[in-house]
């Protein structure tokens, strides 16, 4: 059982992980699309990092969901997270190869930083991205997120986008 919400929009489905997730991680780390992210070393780290965002409901409130089409494909996460190193809550996302290009990024990255701000009541989220990133800054962007150079990051080569309550779209009502 888990705290977990799903979260629907017009054609995705943000879910809980389960164990058969695991496969299309370890495919996604193992290819360049992970190029911009601390990739895990071993299946064995991806397992415990993948336990730590679905733990991270129960713990803290808070946590990774898969993306998932309304056809049932695995397209990605969305998360909400703050591990030890990072100065402050995230918004964070992966999309898998095949999956970019349609606005699914962005309809899940809208969907969970609403629920952030509307029922988690969170005060503010940051995106930690690397710099030569352009396709995750654009998107911060597109959110409406604003480079804060002032914030604090745990990656020298990290840019942080701050998102406001104020920044976000149409609400929670607009995907259910």
């Amino acid at each position: 059982m888990s705290s977990a919400p799903t979260i629907e929009t017009d054609r995705l489905v943000l879910r809980p992980h389960v164990a058969a997730d695991l496969a299309a991680f370890w495919q996604f780390y193992q290819s360049d699309r992970s190029r911009y992210m601390d990739a895990p070393d071993s299946r064995s780290q991806l397992w415990t990092g993948l336990l730590a965002e679905v733990g991270s409901w129960e713990v803290f409130g808070w946590g990774g969901l898969a993306i998932e089409t309304q056809e049932g494909q695995l397209a990605g996460q969305i998360c909400i997270s703050q591990p030890p190193h990072f100065p402050e809550l995230e918004l964070g996302w992966i999309v898998f190869e095949g999956f970019e290009g349609l606005g699914y990024a962005y309809e899940a990255a809208s969907a969970m930083r609403d629920y952030a701000f509307e029922i988690l009541e969170v005060p503010t989220l940051v995106s930690y991205i690397d710099e030569k990133n352009q396709r995750s800054i654009a998107l911060a962007e597109r959110l409406g997120a604003t480079l804060d150079p002032n914030a604090r990051t745990y990656d020298a080569a990290d840019l942080v986008y701050r998102h406001q309550p104020d920044s976000s779209g149409p609400g929670l009502e607009a995907y259910a």
